[in-house]
């Protein structure tokens, strides 16, 4: 009988170290799996290995053991320069004395190409980030947003098979930000480059990354899409890592296969589905703002419910953030959806009121 072999990933980064001595392990033994045409997020707070990761991917550094295999070609002791791999980085390194046509035929200038195909590939590029208006200006007669998309139509000018972003918009205000964002996925997709970006910003991170691994401490915690990471985090860390979130720390009381029963200092949970624990077990519970909901009336039932007094209200639009106090000294954040433009009866500061939540909404956490 013939059996069929899984397609090996496009990118393949093996048991990856780097340690720089004297105890400084900035990447520990990480290992992902990349797809091709995939946007892949490495994200985490300064310190926590991500770049050093990306500057071995690009040449930059030398892992101190493990491989990376790109497209079936181990990379080890190859230089940037002889990488089929572009990175642009934060500062967007554009040269000031030359106009963004310039710009972007610098690297295929450098390769030999001939002038009429660098002619075509620059105006392909200039059409693809929709400045050929702009090809005559320097960088600094353009706007932040504008000089990305020449860093980018100068890094993809070349066809990399893989393309690496450094913060790539974080030279960007948050409005342009937020703009520039799917902007900049779409014109990825339509290339089909790989792409593999370090983020700190974990919005950025869930917006442009098809897939998303949280590091720390030179570790990868969890690797999952946008949606696995925020709904079902593995460890307390990615769950407070990513988004807002109710941290409450517990016992398991109860453990049946359908159901189980956390008792912690200010409520008890019902959750919809066992633990495979034992009684007595520490265990953390974890509930999103969003999925609590707030009344001034006593819910029915003794689970998923707990009472407190509103410490502080901040409006922010789409939504109102409530901040519960318990009982216990514990604070209970709660998002609000505002989808009426006013609202009666609407709690405030110093008032008394209930949070509910339902039993799928929380994540219990065993480390």
């Amino acid at each position: 009988m013939k059996t069929t072999q899984a397609a090996e990933p496009y990118l393949k980064i093996d048991n990856v170290v780097k340690d720089f001595g004297g105890g400084a392990i900035a990447v520990n033994h990480v290992s992902i799996d990349i797809a091709q045409g995939e946007i892949f997020a490495l994200l985490g707070s300064s310190g926590c290995g991500k770049t050093t990761l990306l500057r071995m991917l690009g040449g930059f550094e030398t892992p101190t053991s493990g491989r990376i295999v790109l497209n079936g070609q181990d990379l080890a002791g190859l230089p940037p320069y002889e990488r089929p791999i572009n990175m642009m980085f934060q500062s967007y390194a554009l040269f000031p004395h030359l106009t963004v046509w310039d710009n972007i035929a610098f690297g295929l200038r450098r390769d030999g190409m001939p002038k009429a195909q660098i002619a075509e590939r620059v105006d392909a590029m200039l059409k693809l980030v929709q400045l050929g208006k702009f090809a005559k200006r320097k960088p600094h007669q353009l706007s932040g947003g504008q000089q990305q998309r020449v860093a980018l139509a100068r890094s993809l000018a070349k066809r990399p098979q893989l393309l690496l972003l450094d913060e790539p918009l974080g030279a960007l205000d948050k409005k342009l930000r937020e703009e520039t964002q799917i902007e900049l996925v779409n014109i990825i997709h339509d290339v089909g480059v790989t792409c593999v970006m370090v983020t700190h910003d974990q919005e950025e991170a869930m917006t442009m990354a098809s897939r998303i691994a949280v590091m720390s401490e030179g570790r990868i915690l969890q690797v999952g899409t946008p949606g696995d990471i925020y709904e079902t985090p593995a460890t307390r860390f990615v769950a407070d890592f990513i988004g807002n979130v109710n941290l409450m720390a517990g016992t398991l009381a109860q453990d049946a296969p359908d159901h189980a029963v956390i008792e912690c200092a200010d409520c008890r949970h019902y959750v919809g589905h066992g633990i495979t624990g034992h009684a007595g077990m520490a265990l953390n519970v974890a509930v999103r703002p969003e999925k609590v909901r707030l009344t001034r009336e006593q819910p029915v039932g003794e689970f998923n419910t707990v009472r407190g007094t509103v410490k502080d209200r901040s409006y922010f639009g789409a939504y109102t953030v409530f901040h519960l106090d318990l009982a216990s000294g514990a604070v209970l954040k709660v998002s609000q959806s505002n989808s009426e433009r006013h609202r009666d009866n609407e709690l405030d500061v110093g008032d008394v009121a209930w949070a509910q939540w339902t039993d799928t909404a929380q994540v219990v956490l065993t480390q």
